[in-house]
């Protein structure tokens, strides 16, 4: 019977975390998926990997896979040590000949007839038969997987608060193991204050659980649209304000947008471009909120009309000023 590196066939090393697991099944099911992959040896592909993962996945029969694993190599000749079972068994405090209590969690990767020689030497068929540990199937039925999505929204909804409507595919397997999408329309409500890479928590709106157990969870990853003013920096946003010469160098009081409405800006006199000014708490709700900061832009007007251009002769001639100066030219 040859040996299965199930670390190589998700292709992670032997200590990758669960979340690491979980991510490489997840690429891997993509990938090889029978509905939609091109590669020719798809199916068996898919196939290993299922069964990989649903002894990964589990921290006891990933245990138990890793006292015999270590000094195997995939595609070697493979045979349990004899009584290797019955001994750790009762060395660990286990339940007797049977091997290692707990949940089979495999079932929502279809039938253990579907698993491989070696995994059925291992754990039994059914998580109960022939040889290898015992994993019982009296754990119950498995929760779902949890499920993540990108949402993007707009600013102003992380401003004030507000509620979607969000159409989406949700990947979730079905009863005889295989992975299917089924389309999900929720209602989502953004929070008021919320940033740029915050995750949104939808409870029992993931993939469905096997036989009748509880769903996994749906998490929305957010982002936010492109805005025609606004740029966001974390709870703090950044606005470009074009501003007249006489502005910036008189100083005056204008009205600059924010995202709650426009408010009155003093511009001190003598600014020049690239000066920012700051808005406290104008920013997205936080305890404490986000500030609002403004870089001034002076928008020169052209010379088009005759008494424009003779404005700025008069300024060129009175006021002699070489603004390159520092620049040694």
């Amino acid at each position: 019977m040859e040996f299965k590196d199930y670390y190589k066939i998700l292709g992670v090393s032997r200590d990758a975390s669960a979340d690491d697991i979980k991510r490489a099944y997840r690429r891997l099911a993509r990938k090889y998926h029978p509905d939609v992959s091109k590669e020719k040896d798809a199916e068996v592909r898919f196939k290993e990997m299922r069964e990989a993962y649903a002894v990964l996945k589990d921290p006891e029969k990933r245990a138990a896979y890793d006292k015999f694993g270590a000094n195997w190599k995939a595609g070697q000749d493979f045979q349990p040590p004899p009584n290797w079972q019955r001994e750790h068994a009762f060395r660990d405090g286990q339940f007797g000949e049977g091997g290692f209590g707990g949940a089979f969690s495999g079932g929502s990767f279809g039938d253990a007839g579907e698993f491989s020689d070696f995994f059925e030497t291992l754990f039994g068929r059914g998580g109960t038969g022939r040889g290898g540990f015992s994993f019982r199937t009296g754990g119950g039925p498995v929760r779902g997987e949890d499920v993540n999505a990108v949402i993007t929204i707009p600013l102003e909804d992380a401003y004030h608060g507000a509620t979607r409507t969000l159409t989406l595919e949700v990947p979730e397997i079905d009863a005889s193991g295989r992975m299917t999408r089924r389309r999900r329309t929720l209602n989502v409500k953004v929070p008021k204050g919320i940033t740029a890479g915050k995750r949104i928590r939808l409870e029992n709106q993931g993939g469905t659980g096997g036989e009748g157990a509880k769903a996994g969870d749906l998490y929305l990853t957010v982002e936010f649209e492109s805005h025609p003013l606004f740029k966001v920096q974390d709870k703090d946003v950044r606005l470009e304000l074009p501003v007249t010469p006489w502005e910036a160098a008189l100083g005056r009081k204008i009205k600059v947008p924010t995202l709650g409405g426009p408010v009155d800006l003093t511009i001190p006199p003598g600014s020049s471009s690239g000066k920012t000014l700051r808005l406290r708490g104008r920013g997205l709700p936080a305890k404490p909120p986000g500030d609002q900061y403004v870089d001034l832009k002076v928008v020169v007007p052209p010379a088009k009309d005759a008494d424009v251009r003779e404005l700025y002769e008069k300024l060129e001639s009175r006021h002699s000023v070489n603004p390159r100066a520092g620049l040694g030219v």
